[in-house]
């Protein structure tokens, strides 16, 4: 971003993270991020929640920042209750089993709700440093035909995992928006999940069980999810299916997204000063190092314009596609009327 802003080229910056404010590693990343994004021309973010840790970690204007989620494929993850195990309750996780992704957690309550229901069952897909620990509570405990370790799972096999299960458990530490939670949803699954980051604002209140991140509270969440499957008061995964379907496409995510870049060619460019100017603004040492990187990659710049003219490089065609009426004529819902407030 760095190199195309002084060339002056338009950017956008997409974040999918999150990161804190106290700890060594993100202030380093935070000054990192604070100097990329000095003179960016717009910030996409996949949550609010997202937003505002992105706004204040590069201490960017709110209005140059957009929000626009994740969205899941819904011809591919489909419902299959036929996978499902009959006369068992399965709960199936699917991450990277680190610390980050509260495997700690999860290691506390299987053997937990496993002494406590007797139907109850877990597959766990993902590999991770972690793995060892669930490996150790599994022998511990001689849970090794109650618990199920998959390993690393292709994302293409990602649904028939998810289709064995009747409840996902996301035990994440923080999350931006988390994708896995959609997708169990649009699978069928009831989901429980931590209250962390972008999590809460990713499903409606009747599609997931919230939880605070700690042993008790989710216990006490996936004993309600469990009673849900008892008495038949879960959602049927069709029904499920279809909500989700509305709430995330990639149509909607890919027209959101076309609006920014097109609002962005619209910006006036400033000059070399302008963008001095911003640099110099991301602190009172970084800020001028800024200056002094920006200026030597705009020496760098102009003597390969010299070395070889612009006019002598072939230019990529611009890909035009048919008008498509039908297509524009859709009326493309806004997906805050679909989420929850």
């Amino acid at each position: 971003m760095f190199h195309a802003r002084i060339m002056g080229i338009k950017t956008v910056f997409t974040d999918h993270s999150l990161f804190g404010f106290a700890d060594a590693s993100s202030i380093v990343t935070n000054k990192i991020l604070k100097i990329s994004l000095a003179d960016v021309n717009h910030a996409i973010c996949v949550s609010h929640t997202s937003k505002e840790n992105t706004v204040l970690r590069g201490r960017l204007n709110p209005s140059k920042v957009s929000v626009i989620p994740n969205a899941v494929d819904a011809t591919i993850f489909t419902p299959d209750i036929s996978k499902r195990s009959p006369g068992r309750i399965t709960i199936v996780i699917v991450s990277r089993l680190v610390y980050r992704k509260g495997m700690d957690l999860l290691a506390a309550i299987i053997p937990e709700l496993c002494a406590r229901h007797s139907d109850v069952d877990f597959i766990i897909g993902g590999d991770g440093p972690k793995r060892l620990l669930l490996e150790e509570v599994r022998e511990k405990y001689q849970l090794h035909d109650r618990v199920e370790m998959l390993g690393a799972v292709e994302h293409s096999q990602v649904k028939n995992v998810l289709n064995r299960g009747d409840i996902f458990i996301n035990t994440s530490l923080t999350e931006a928006f988390c994708i896995a939670i959609v997708e169990a949803a649009c699978c069928g699954l009831q989901v429980v999940s931590t209250r962390v980051g972008g999590v809460p604002e990713v499903l409606p209140e009747d599609l997931i069980v919230l939880a605070e991140p700690n042993v008790e509270d989710l216990l006490n969440a996936l004993e309600m999810a469990i009673a849900r499957k008892r008495s038949d008061q879960a959602l049927h995964p069709h029904v499920v299916h279809q909500r989700v379907k509305s709430l995330y496409t990639w149509h909607n995510v890919a027209y959101r997204t076309e609006k920014v870049y097109n609002s962005i060619i619209q910006d006036k460019e400033g000059d070399l000063t302008e963008k001095l100017f911003c640099y110099n603004k991301v602190g009172p040492v970084a800020g001028k190092l800024c200056v002094f990187l920006a200026i030597l990659d705009y020496v760098i710049y102009m003597l390969l314009e010299w070395l070889v003219p612009r006019q002598n490089i072939d230019l990529a065609e611009d890909l035009v596609f048919p008008y498509d009426k039908k297509y524009r004529n859709t009326r493309i819902m806004d997906l805050h009327e679909n989420m929850p407030s």
